[in-house]
């Protein structure tokens, strides 16, 4: 099964006209969602509980680890990863027991480069989630060139993860490939990020929104189609998320995608405009 959702449920006008929208009019379009929250915290059980009860049985939820466990932010003193894992999973549980986690997402940065270091790094995040279905995404090229990259996969294959295929801009040397390799039968994750060349490098406060101002033409959409479509014989279940939403053009993206693939989801919250 395809599922195609966004980054985040409120900040999709396009959807409703509305400045925010609630998590229950976004399940009356999409069956699947990234939550970013949990890159900053680790979000509380009585929160995951109330997302649960605003989305179908066949809505999925992708849930951002926090930023410690990507090498974004150090542990305070007193705190352990061993710690903060076991209180991410305990309140996730219900989450994960409704089956509707469609897995974890662990998006490092570009300071995360291949290295033996980082290689042990990615052994203790498995075991720190040992069966949980997580996701691995990287912004930095070295793990995907030449000498690399057939190590990289089968690091990925042999230890469970799914390695993100991205979509980011083209005309940078540092940026990653578009490169649908399925590492993990079970799930495979697509994340579009939009092709904003100049705003990709972006700093200060509004280095993220400058960094997806971007809405994908028909030619790129096509481009997104053949790689979503060279995954479906090799993964039984496939997550395709726009985060092209700077300037609010994920929804619209998102939405012609799905037209384009011709899909059909039959369970979603009840919705007053007939996008579809």
């Amino acid at each position: 099964m395809i599922r195609i959702g966004c980054t985040s449920f409120k900040e999709h006008t396009y959807l409703t006209g509305k400045k925010e929208t609630t998590l229950y009019e976004y399940a009356g379009y999409f069956p699947l969602v990234e939550m970013d929250t949990g890159f900053y915290f680790i979000p509380s059980r009585s929160n995951i509980e109330g997302w649960l009860k605003q989305v179908p049985e066949q809505f999925r939820f992708i849930v951002k680890v926090q930023k410690v466990f990507t090498k974004h932010q150090e542990l305070e003193e007193g705190q352990t990863l061993t710690e903060l894992a076991e209180q991410l999973k305990s309140n996730m549980a219900p989450m994960l027991e409704s089956g509707r986690l469609f897995c974890l997402l662990a998006q490092f940065p570009a300071t995360f480069k291949c290295t033996r270091e980082n290689v042990d790094y990615l052994r203790i995040l498995r075991q720190l989630f040992q069966d949980w279905p997580i996701a691995i995404e990287f912004r930095d090229r070295s793990w995907y060139e030449e000498k690399y990259i057939e190590g990289t996969r089968n690091f990925m294959k042999n230890h469970r993860f799914s390695l993100v295929v991205v979509d980011e801009p083209k005309k940078l040397s540092t940026t990653v490939p578009l490169d649908p390799y399925v590492t993990n039968e079970d799930f495979t994750f697509f994340r579009f990020h939009g092709r904003n060349d100049m705003g990709w490098t972006a700093t200060g406060p509004d280095a993220q929104k400058v960094r997806t101002n971007y809405r994908y033409n028909a030619e790129e959409l096509t481009e997104l189609q053949r790689a979503v479509e060279s995954a479906k014989e090799k993964s039984k279940e496939i997550a395709v998320i726009f985060n092209n939403n700077a300037g609010g053009d994920a929804a619209e993206n998102a939405i012609e995608f799905k037209r384009r693939l011709d899909l059909d989801y039959d369970e979603l919250n009840p919705s007053q405009l007939e996008l579809f």
